[in-house]
């Protein structure tokens, strides 16, 4: 069970079905956010269906651009024999 799991991560010959599982999934989670009751919710954008998706995949996506930058162009980042 394991192994089916490992290579259908991990091969390229899945890549087009993952891919659309991942959509799949998004879409599920921005469909399920329109569910939500909105009654308790204290600022504008807390009413608008999706935004927590919206918000989480953007700070996820600047997040990581932000630390490429950082490691990249701000020199954080060493070579690996960096020590030796």
């Amino acid at each position: 069970m394991i192994k089916r799991v490992v290579d259908f991560f991990g091969a390229e010959e899945y890549a087009h079905q993952r891919r659309r599982l991942f959509y799949l999934a998004l879409v599920l989670i921005v469909i399920a956010d329109f569910l939500v009751p909105r009654e308790h919710a204290e600022y504008l954008w807390d009413h608008l269906p999706g935004w927590s998706a919206v918000y989480g995949f953007g700070s996820c996506v600047l997040l990581i651009f932000v630390s490429k930058f950082l490691g990249h162009r701000a020199g954080l980042m060493r070579r690996e024999d960096y020590y030796d």
